[in-house]
Formats: C-alpha cells, sequence, structure tokens
C-alpha cells in the first residue's frame, strides 16, 4: 500500500504524522491530498519518493481538493462540531459524555465520494477503549433504567426540536463523506426524525398491561429495560439508522453503544452531541468506531443484551450468528432485491416514473430501491419511456444545483457495480442504457455511475445479486400470476410494489405475494414509524423487527407480578372463619 499524503489546510491543529493508515477499500486511491500541497511540511515531503514529492510540489492546484459549493460547509462542521472533522482532522470515539482522541495506531481514511479529498481520519477503537464504553454505558444504566419515563420523553422531545435546527449540518455532513444529494441527504434525516417524534408517545406506548385473576389478586405485566444495547449502523443512510436506534434505545431505559459506518460517520457523531444538548446522561449514548474487530466486540461483550444492525449479508450472518451465540438478542436487516410489477391498466405517467425515482434515487444505495421491474403484457411497450426518463436525470456533486443522484460511496462500490452491469453482457443479457462509463466534467475523480437499465433473465448474476447502485433489471411477464411466482422464487423479502388501477389485482397480489412490505401504487413502501418494519426472507434475521411497536418490544422484557392483597386483612376488619375460594 503506498504511503498516503495529507496536507491540512485550513486546519488549527498540527498535520497527522505520514504512516500507513488502513483504507476502507483495496480500490481507494493511493495519495490523497487535502487543499493547498504548500502546508505539507518539508520534512515530509523529504521524506518522500522522489517522483511523488515532484507531483506534490509541481503544481500550485491540489489534484483532490473540495468544491467551491462543499468546501465552506466542510469548514463550518469542523469549526463547530466537538466528534468529527471535514477538513482532515480525526474522528473522535464518545465515551461516558466525553469526546476522546483515540490512541489507536490504526486509521481509516473516509474521503469525499466525488473528488476523493480526505475528510476525515476514523479511529480502529481499541479494544481498551471499547471496553471503557461498555463499562460507561453499564454504569450509566444503572441510574438511567430508574428515570421516569417523563423525564426521558422530555430528552426525545429535546432531541427533535435540536435535530430540526441543526438540519443543514447533519445533511452537509451527509453529502460531504455519502454523496448524496442535499435534498435526499435531508430526507436521509426526516425519515430518521419520525422515529423520535413518534418515541414521544412513549408514555402510551410502554403502558403494561394488568388484570385481577381472581378476588383481591391482580397479574401484570411491565416492559423493563434490558440494559446496555448496540446499534451498528450502514453507510448508505448515516442519519436515519442511528435514529432508528438511539430514541427507541433510550426513552425505554436502555444505554447504547452505536458503531457508525467507519465510511461516513459524521451524521451519527453530530447527532450524539445532540443528544448531549438535549440532556442526556454521560454514558447512555456511546460512540466507537471500526471494522471487524469493533463489530465482534459488540457481539462477545457479556454487559450488551442486544444488537440492531442494517446492512450487507455477510455481515449481518455474521452478527447474528455471533451475537445469538452469546445469548443476544439481535435484529438483522440484510440485503435485498425489490421487484415492481407494472400491469396493462396501471396509470403510466406515475408507474414510470415512480419507477426511476425508486431505482436511481440516491445512486440505488437503498436497501429498499426498486431494483426489478416486471413488465407485464402490453406493458412491455412502455420501456423506450422509461428509458428516455432515465436518461433526463443529472449525474453530479451532491452539492451542485439540480443534481438527481451522487456517486458511489467508493471506488470499490462503483467497481462492483460496473463488474455486475458487465456480467450481464456475458451473460446474454441486453444493457439498453449504459452509465458505466459515464463522465462527470467538474468532478473527474468522483465515484459516478449514471442510470443504467438492463434487459435480463431470473438466472442472471445481475439479478441474483443485490447491484446496490443506478441499475435497474427489467424481466419481461405475460401475467401476473407468473410475475408473482417471479418475486417469490427469489429470496429476498424486504419489499415489493404494484402499479395497477384494479383493486381486485391488487388484492390478489397483496394475498399471494410473499415479501414483507408492500406497496400498491407506491414504489418505495417503507413502514412510517408509527408501523414497524416488516422485511422478511432472507432480508430479515430475527424475530423482532425495528422501530414501531416491534422496536418497542426489542428493547424491553416483560416483568410479570401476581400480587395478592387480601381486602379482609385491611386494619379495622373482622377476621372470618370460612374456607377461602377465591371468586
Amino acid at each position: 500500500m503506498l504511503l498516503r499524503c495529507i496536507a491540512l489546510a485550513n486546519s488549527k491543529k498540527p498535520p497527522l504524522p505520514l504512516k500507513c493508515c488502513v483504507p476502507r477499500d483495496p480500490a481507494a486511491s493511493d495519495v490523497i491530498l487535502l487543499q493547498a500541497p504548500s502546508l505539507l511540511p518539508s520534512m515530509y515531503v523529504s521524506a518522500l519518493p522522489r517522483r511523488l514529492s515532484a507531483r506534490v510540489l509541481s503544481t500550485s492546484a491540489p489534484r483532490f481538493a473540495l468544491s467551491p459549493a462543499a468546501l465552506p460547509k466542510a469548514e463550518r462542521i469542523s469549526a463547530e462540531w466537538k466528534g468529527t472533522s471535514a477538513t482532515g482532522g480525526t474522528t473522535k470515539n464518545f465515551v461516558g459524555g466525553e469526546w476522546m482522541e483515540s490512541k489507536t495506531s490504526e486509521w481509516i481514511d473516509v474521503v469525499d465520494p466525488s473528488t476523493q479529498t480526505l475528510l476525515t481520519r476514523v479511529p480502529h477503537t481499541t479494544s481498551g477503549e471499547f471496553a471503557q464504553a461498555a463499562d460507561a454505558a453499564a454504569h450509566a444504566f444503572k441510574t438511567w433504567q430508574k428515570t421516569s419515563v417523563l423525564s426521558r420523553q422530555r430528552i426525545v422531545l429535546n432531541l427533535q426540536q435540536l435535530l430540526r435546527d441543526n438540519a443543514d449540518a447533519i445533511a452537509n455532513s451527509i453529502v460531504l463523506e455519502q454523496g448524496k444529494t442535499v435534498a435526499d441527504a435531508h430526507g436521509d434525516l426526516l425519515r430518521g426524525l419520525q422515529v423520535v417524534e413518534t418515541t414521544i408517545g412513549i408514555t402510551s406506548t410502554l403502558m403494561g398491561e394488568k388484570i385481577e385473576v381472581s378476588k383481591d389478586m391482580d397479574t401484570y405485566v411491565r416492559k423493563i429495560p434490558l440494559g446496555v444495547c448496540a446499534s451498528i449502523a450502514p453507510f448508505n443512510f448515516p442519519a436515519m439508522i442511528p435514529l432508528w436506534t438511539i430514541p427507541m434505545a433510550v426513552v425505554t431505559g436502555n444505554t447504547l453503544i452505536l458503531k457508525p459506518s467507519e465510511r461516513d460517520p459524521g451524521a451519527a457523531m453530530i447527532i450524539a452531541e445532540l443528544c448531549q444538548r438535549a440532556g442526556l446522561p454521560p454514558g447512555v449514548l456511546n460512540v466507537v468506531h471500526g471494522g471487524v474487530n469493533t463489530v465482534n466486540a459488540i457481539c462477545d461483550h457479556p454487559e450488551i443484551k442486544a444488537i440492531s444492525f442494517v446492512g450487507g449479508d455477510r455481515a449481518g450472518k455474521h452478527i447474528y450468528e455471533r451475537g445469538t451465540q452469546n445469548g443476544k438478542r439481535v435484529q438483522a436487516n440484510l440485503g435485498a432485491k425489490n421487484h415492481a410489477i407494472v400491469m396493462p391498466d396501471a396509470n403510466r405517467n406515475l408507474a414510470l416514473n415512480s419507477i426511476i425515482g425508486a431505482a436511481f434515487g440516491a445512486a440505488g444505495q437503498r436497501c429498499m430501491a426498486l431494483s426489478v421491474a416486471i413488465l407485464v403484457g402490453d406493458t412491455q411497450s412502455w420501456l423506450p419511456e422509461l428509458l428516455e426518463g432515465a436518461k433526463k436525470l443529472k449525474v453530479n456533486g451532491g452539492f451542485e444545483e439540480g443534481t438527481d443522484l451522487g456517486p458511489l460511496i467508493s471506488p470499490a462500490a462503483k467497481q462492483r457495480v460496473v463488474g455486475l452491469i458487465s456480467s450481464a453482457e456475458n451473460e446474454g443479457g441486453k444493457i439498453l442504457l449504459d452509465g458505466r462509463n459515464l463522465s462527470v466534467p467538474a468532478y473527474p475523480d468522483g465515484n459516478f455511475v449514471g442510470p443504467t437499465v438492463i434487459e435480463a433473465s431470473t438466472s442472471m448474476r445481475c439479478y441474483k445479486e443485490e447491484i446496490f447502485g443506478p441499475a435497474l433489471v427489467v424481466i419481461r411477464a405475460s401475467s401476473l400470476d407468473d410475475a408473482i411466482d417471479i418475486i417469490n422464487e427469489n429470496k429476498y423479502g424486504n419489499g415489493t410494489a404494484i402499479f395497477t388501477q384494479s383493486g381486485a389485482t391488487a388484492r390478489k397480489f397483496e394475498n399471494n405475494v410473499n415479501v414483507g412490505q408492500i406497496g400498491i401504487n407506491v414504489p418505495i413502501p417503507v413502514p412510517l414509524p408509527m408501523f414497524s418494519w416488516s422485511g422478511n426472507k432472507a432480508s430479515f434475521l430475527g424475530d423482532v423487527g425495528f422501530y414501531g411497536k416491534s422496536g418497542i418490544n426489542f428493547y424491553t422484557q416483560n416483568k410479570t407480578t401476581t400480587s395478592l392483597w387480601r381486602s379482609e386483612d385491611a386494619v379495622g376488619n373482622r377476621a372470618s372463619v370460612n374456607m377461602p375460594t377465591h371468586h
């Protein structure tokens, strides 16, 4: 691995020492230069290979630099938030209410996916630092579990307002680190904010049950917290997924250890600081970082009682198996292949626009993206119109006005997406719209793939695997029954949709399709948080879903008490010599 050369232009901190750091993916660029190369200390330049040193000093403009639209937002994030940086500094651990610089020797570079500019360096949290976080969470639980439900409710009330007030900062961090458009980044936050708002109703949703089972004998059930819980979040929703777990865990009386994605932790760090401002006591929320070692520590630590995970198949299966073997409750949302059926009687404009938006929005990096369109009967003639709509989408940097989709998260992600698209050609599929060689002049180093439409069969790799990019697979079917069979034979069951104006057709689809979340003329049927996430089949491991009533159940356990307070024992009553019958 080549040495990475880092120059800090807008930081008051001394430059980070040059050393080998641990990249998130092997396709990451060999040299990342942030801001003006003239700020690189001569002691570091002299240590570089001659060819590389000449490259650094031979130009007044850096090879990699943030765009004029992005730079002031990055500087503001670095200046205003304690736990994160967007100008080359380090991301902190958050343990026991303190922002802690990691003592690790292994760091992960987070770069802007549009330019490859270094934004921050994320630590592989050490085993000692993780133990500190677990101890802080366990210690905080002793008092937090006894905090009144009204006090916990007040904190999430404060948090929802702080999230609204600081929405721009969170969205800007998402655009910088993840590559989403500004509008989509705000949507990421909003869907998480809706969970926060729903947890404000905890004074009603946490109520137990009670019945007098016999004379003077009561049985009642209370929902009590589990203890220390953990949340492992993915890169594609840096704000939403932490907000699926933080409010649900803490409002039910638990403490939480959050591991945001090492690719884009900035939004989670801002949210953690807002939780602190909202009044969350030290140790109730802790944030750690890293890769496999941190994940394994979460799975193995005896204080952690439950793990919530959203991400890919391989990691999810590992976490579920290792966590459950250690006696932990685990919910794991995995991969997906979401199908949309288009019936001949569908509203043509609604169906096509819905599919285009759901397939290519967020550059296809959504677990609920519509990645397969099944065209039934005459709707196959709508394909040219679908292609024309996809061609009109604007691909650019996330801060640029009018952008519909931005870059993929990393060069490795782009390489994988391009490989899956290319596999269709090799297996006899037709690439009807090809975004593999898209050029974005203002961002020549970005991880861009344009909207791609592939006509394929269900035997092809591009259909079987989750592409997780802006690629739509089109399948032809002769009837509704054939289309339903295609969906049911797929191993995944996150979401599906049908476009039709027939209530009878919609009802048949709803009753016969084996997928957990169904949209009828709705392309991305993610339930609002008064309901619960309900993906099934190979898309989910565990038996209790995210947020809503399921979320309350996941973060609590029932305690059942049967009590007898005999009325005849009340002071002042006369004694009875009759046989008690409990009527």
